[in-house]
């Protein structure tokens, strides 16, 4: 697969085949998306890699842990979205939600079934390998950049082995619980979680394609007439 193949093919993957991931491929993963730009090198990204024995027992607390407390009402230690969210940015955002939600045959007036989907998060869509990202807590903007384009790297590598990824920022709403399950030392922040693993790209949560803006509502060209 070539790199524009794989970045066309890429998709935020809702649900996942239960076939197993060698461990020796998820790590090269985590090895090449170190290419990714960072500015003066700093590498402003920390891994945590979850499989086997161990996400199993991971989820089965996150599953107490969302029983107990609604994930929707869980506080996160950075601002996810923007509140109020605004302009074309709240339109977009309504749009992906009305996909989602109108392929798995879920009103949005069911506020029951919407957050079963949601919870889905927290099983990490029956992914076999859960990635946990975080950044030192004292960098700023820059390095959240560069930290964004590590996640992209092993999202785009990853469709090289065939596989499908889904970047989770869901997962710093549970911040806490992942915190003392992994042993993330204050210093460092919970970013997002990922979910890797081959994906059932038959499924309702999968058979439908997010559009993007056209290139005259986000780029003006100087020069190229």
């Amino acid at each position: 697969m070539d790199v524009f193949e794989a970045i066309d093919s890429r998709i935020s993957c809702r649900w996942f085949h239960d076939k197993p991931v060698d461990p020796a491929i998820v790590k090269d993963l985590i090895v090449k998306a170190q290419r990714a730009a960072s500015g003066g090198n700093l590498q402003s990204w920390f891994v945590y890699a979850l499989m086997g024995e161990p996400l199993k027992e991971f989820k089965r607390i996150v599953a107490e842990r969302i029983a107990r407390d609604d994930p929707r009402h869980c506080k996160t230690e950075y601002a996810v979205y923007p509140e109020p969210m605004f302009g074309v940015y709240d339109e977009r955002r309504e749009h992906h939600g009305v996909q989602l939600y109108g392929s798995l045959g879920i009103d949005r007036k069911d506020p029951v079934a919407r957050l079963g989907q949601f919870k889905r998060n927290f099983e990490f869509f029956n992914a076999p390998v859960a990635l946990f990202i975080t950044i030192d807590r004292r960098l700023g903007p820059g390095q959240w950049a560069d930290l964004g384009g590590y996640i992209h790297a092993l999202a785009f590598l990853a469709r090289g082995y065939g596989l499908d990824t889904c970047p989770q920022e869901a997962w710093a709403r549970l911040y806490d619980t992942v915190g003392a399950f992994i042993k993330i030392p204050p210093e460092q922040m919970l970013f997002c979680g990922m979910a890797i693993g081959y994906g059932n790209r038959k499924h309702k949560a999968n058979d439908f394609r997010s559009p993007r803006a056209e290139l005259s509502e986000f780029c003006r060209f100087y020069g190229f007439d």
